[in-house]
């Protein structure tokens, strides 16, 4: 089989690793990647030259680790692709969607875009909490049956940066758990609060943040019989870098133990349209969950809307502080403060994602992407490594124990030249591990899984 790579629009996955989680990414064989690069280190070289200000740096900014998995990333392809520039990359470390948005949808965004030149349907600003025929068509959609008013769901530009939206709300002296591995924006977000306390190198931790370690034994939940007390909890399912999906009754515990500990669970469902078997997509599915969590959630992964930008955040009128008021009371003043509403033409899009036959689109795309996943899946394990996910999410996250997931990446780059994403990026907990990407085409994915059989295989035995 032949694999025909295009240098663009190809990606890098965004940096991973706790010095930074911003959704950046380029081809680093490009000119502007090249650019980007020499850019960061003339300005490295350029640093204590000339005038400075004198107001002091953040300290908190002071503590996130320098050595950003990113450019690192960017850097080792782009020396390989110099060492061997005859072979065909394959980047399987992307997080981005790659499949052209359903036609129904962009037409609406488009008649949105078109009608904002005419008198009649021009509009300025919007609700800062979104509009309200968005907000309620996903909380009839997204959380039918869970006894959610449309008024608790405030719509936004994305996940992620409802993430840092949230820990403004939450404050400095907050104490935080996070699952080992996770998301990196848990962690950094905290950091930059001042959440977090300072680095150990000896342990990759922040010293003041828990780690909740997460085992594929144990379906990578965490351990709640040996976590601690916090005010915060991080929580995502299907987890990313993992893939699991946690069971309704791992979701009960969880619920529990945050109500017996007075802690607010902070659940990111951005994957939960993955979700294939039955397990809850939203943590609303359990009883009492209303009086201890919020949930964020996202547009990008199922509906393609990585760069449209919207995504939504659910907090419930009964989520309370320790003096009993409302947690929604305070969001929406920092959404007031903070944000001028999601664009109307994203908005119009979302509203067409959750029509009948939005929602069939976007249906296939998943599967499309989740049977990408199968594929890398089934060629680690042919191999006899263990391969997670898939299942209910678009990766693959495979164990090479014994083994830095840095080496890891160094030689299945090497040998296959196929990118993927150090598992270590995702916390102390991803060591020994890489994690795989199934956004791309079908041929690429089959082409990646010949190499890995081929390539690898014989380079491991």
């Amino acid at each position: 089989m032949v694999f025909s790579y295009q240098p663009t629009p190809a990606h890098v996955d965004m940096p991973i690793h706790a010095a930074s989680t911003q959704r950046r990414h380029f081809s680093p064989t490009s000119s502007s990647s090249r650019t980007i690069v020499s850019a960061t280190l003339d300005l490295e070289d350029k640093i204590g030259a000339g005038q400075c200000s004198k107001v002091a740096r953040n300290v908190n900014m002071e503590n996130l680790r320098g050595n950003y998995l990113f450019p690192e990333i960017a850097m080792r392809e782009l020396e390989h692709a110099r060492r061997y520039p005859n072979e065909q990359l394959i980047r399987l470390g992307i997080g981005d969607t790659t499949q052209p948005i359903p036609r129904t949808i962009a037409s609406a965004m488009a008649e949105q875009a078109l009608a904002l030149s005419t008198d009649r349907g021009y509009r300025g600003y919007g609700d800062e909490q979104g509009n309200k025929e968005l907000r309620m068509a996903i909380a009839n959609t997204m959380y039918r049956d869970m006894g959610l008013m449309w008024e608790e769901v405030f719509v936004s530009d994305g996940a992620q940066c409802d993430i840092s939206r949230l820990q403004m709300l939450l404050g400095p002296r907050v104490t935080v758990a996070v699952p080992d591995p996770s998301f990196p924006a848990y962690v950094d977000s905290s950091i930059i609060v001042g959440q977090a306390g300072k680095f150990e190198e000896a342990t990759g931790k922040h010293q003041n943040i828990v780690y909740m370690k997460c085992l594929p034994q144990d379906n990578f939940f965490p351990d709640l019989t040996n976590t601690p007390r916090t005010d915060i909890i991080f929580f995502c399912s299907p987890n990313n870098p993992t893939g699991a999906a946690a069971t309704r009754s791992q979701f009960k515990r969880l619920v529990d133990f945050a109500r017996s500990n007075g802690s607010i669970i902070v659940h990111d469902a951005a994957y939960s349209a993955y979700i294939s078997d039955g397990s809850p997509k939203s943590i609303f599915e359990i009883p009492g969950a209303k009086e201890v969590a919020i949930e964020i959630s996202s547009f990008s992964k199922f509906a393609g809307f990585t760069g449209v930008r919207l995504g939504w955040t659910v907090v419930p009128n009964e989520l309370t502080y320790s003096s009993g008021f409302p947690l929604i009371k305070d969001y929406n003043r920092i959404v007031c403060t903070c944000f001028n509403g999601a664009s109307n033409i994203a908005q119009a899009g979302g509203l067409a994602c959750l029509s009948p036959e939005g929602r069939q689109a976007l249906n296939k795309l998943i599967e499309f992407y989740r049977g990408n996943a199968e594929i890398l899946v089934d060629a680690f394990q042919s191999v006899g490594l263990k391969a997670y996910g898939g299942k209910n999410s678009p990766y693959a996250w495979v164990h090479f124990p014994g083994t830095s997931s840095w080496d890891i990446f160094n030689k299945i780059l090497e040998k296959t030249h196929i990118v993927t994403v150090p598992g270590v990026g995702f916390g102390p907990g991803g060591e020994e591990y890489i994690r795989v990407s199934a956004f791309g085409k079908k041929e690429t994915m089959l082409e990646a899984s010949e190499r890995i059989k081929t390539l690898l295989y014989n380079n491991l035995n």
